[in-house]
């Protein structure tokens, strides 16, 4: 998503909600707002220099499915795209951040951007302090999984900067799953825990509004005409 709500007040946004909510049918609108009830910033999913289009947009596919609402996209190799037949149409549902300044270690930036947000770095990664995904404590506070690129793993800086380190077991010859596999096997494990316990994964109403506006405009083609009734 690219538009920026954050200069409409509450009661704005519920005006918005209601016009634009009555240009969709019915059905549409109960299928928004009940996905909008599953829906959580509790995790974040942080992809490094991810270079083939397929596996970071299954990725995207996998936060949806689970109900993840933030990306963050990380480029400081390796630019961003998307591949429309995984995708399937979800980046439209999510919350994509794009740190990809020029002169500038994005990783360090979006890292600070999470921490300062109340995230623990959590990197997806073996490492001496490593715990097995069963055992990550989910019940610490918010978290952004971090996931690097296909050959070589996250950088040494994002190693350096995680607070926690997190492995899938192996017990086959081959060293690691695909990051779009690790992805899923992930959120899969750690949403489920989370579901499942007292930890609030709610949005906030602020949160609720804006998202929902979003959703409810992006169902409808040419948005745009219908501006002019708030002008």
């Amino acid at each position: 998503m690219t538009m920026n709500n954050e200069s409409f007040t509450d009661s704005q946004l519920e005006e918005r909600i209601a016009y634009f909510g009555e240009l969709i049918t019915q059905e549409r609108l109960s299928r928004v707002t009940e996905v909008l009830k599953q829906r959580t910033r509790h995790v974040s999913v942080v992809l490094e220099d991810i270079f083939q289009p397929h596996n970071a947009s299954a990725v995207l596919r996998s936060c949806d499915g689970f109900g993840v609402q933030d990306v963050h996209i990380i480029e400081n190799k390796n630019n961003f795209h998307l591949n429309k037949s995984i995708e399937l149409g979800t980046s439209q549902w999510l919350t994509i951040n794009r740190h990809r300044e020029s002169n500038t270690n994005n990783t360090v930036e979006a890292i600070k951007k999470l921490k300062s947000d109340g995230y623990r770095i959590i990197a997806t990664s073996p490492h001496n302090n490593d715990v097995n995904l069963e055992d990550l404590d989910v019940t610490k506070g918010k978290m952004a999984l971090m996931f690097g690129t296909e050959l070589t793993g996250l950088s040494d800086t994002a190693l350096d900067l995680a607070d926690e380190y997190m492995k899938i077991p192996m017990y086959g010859f081959v060293e690691s799953f695909n990051i779009s596999v690790s992805c899923a096997m992930t959120l899969h494990h750690i949403t489920h825990a989370l579901r499942t316990s007292e930890v609030d994964l709610s949005l906030s109403e602020r949160e609720r509004l804006e998202l929902l506006y979003d959703w409810i405009r992006n169902s409808i083609k040419r948005p745009e005409l219908h501006d002019k009734h708030f002008a």
